[in-house]
Order: C-alpha cells, then structure tokens, then sequence
C-alpha cells in the first residue's frame, strides 16, 4: 500500500480554497456588522435630533436636512442588504469549500488507519514468525 495519501495534493489545494473561504467569510461578516453598526448610528443621531423651527427658513431647512437624511438612511439600508447579500454568498462559498476539504479528510483518515492496520498485521508476522522461529528451536533443544 502507498504509504502517502494519494490525493494529497487535491486535499492540500483544498484546504486552501477552505481558508481563502473563510477569509472571504470573515471579510463580508465584517463589512455586513459595519453597514448595520453604520447604519443604526445614523437612525439613534438622527432620532436625537429634535429641532424646532423658528422661522420659516428654518424650518425649510429642517425639511431639507430630514429629505437628505432619507436619502443617506435609504443608502445605508441599501449598502447593508448588500452587504447581508455579500456575507449570504460568502456563507454558501465556505460551507461548500468545506463540505470538499472534509470529503478528503475522511479519505485520508481512511487511508491512515488501513495503514496503521497493514503495519500492525506485518508486526504482527514478524512477531508470529520469531515466536515460531524461538519455539522450534527450543523445542528442538528439548528433544536432543
């Protein structure tokens, strides 16, 4: 039996594709909590900000600054789902990656253990082959 996992090379270059996916992961994971952190700090600072209009300009302009609001709240939710969408195809990309590098670890393991028996049965032999062996001799002993 080959004493090396012949898909060695293939698991290596999986388990690299499992890192590079956990990478990813890691990545959307962090960009998906700084969309939600970004975008729950914009609602609680625009939530405080009561302000009473004194005038029609100011109120105006009150009316433009909640529009612009909208518009920036509007973009952060955007740039949140987009980056929940991110971090969902990242998810799927490392749980497949895995799913291939744990195929061949099984494999390999596999492959571990009907080495570690084809070397006990060969120690088993030689160790049956020298008790033989010792037996004969005494018994030939024994008999002269």
């Amino acid at each position: 039996m080959n004493r090396q996992f012949p898909l060695a090379g293939l698991l290596r270059l999986r388990k690299m594709q499992e890192d590079q996916a956990a990478s990813g992961l890691a990545r959307a994971n962090s960009r998906s909590a700084t969309a939600r952190d970004r975008r729950l700090a914009a609602r609680t600072a625009l939530g405080n900000s009561i302000e009473a209009a004194g005038s029609s300009s100011a109120m105006l302009a009150i009316a433009a600054a909640r529009a612009s609001s909208q518009g920036m709240l509007a973009d952060l939710d955007a740039l949140s789902a987009a980056a929940d969408a991110q971090l969902a195809t990242a998810r799927t990309e490392y749980t497949e990656a895995r799913r291939q590098a744990l195929g061949l670890e099984k494999l390999e393991l596999r492959h571990s253990a009907e080495l570690a028996i084809a070397d006990i049965r060969t120690e088993q032999g030689v160790l049956d082959e020298i008790a033989s062996t010792s037996w004969h001799r005494t018994a030939g002993q024994a008999s002269s």
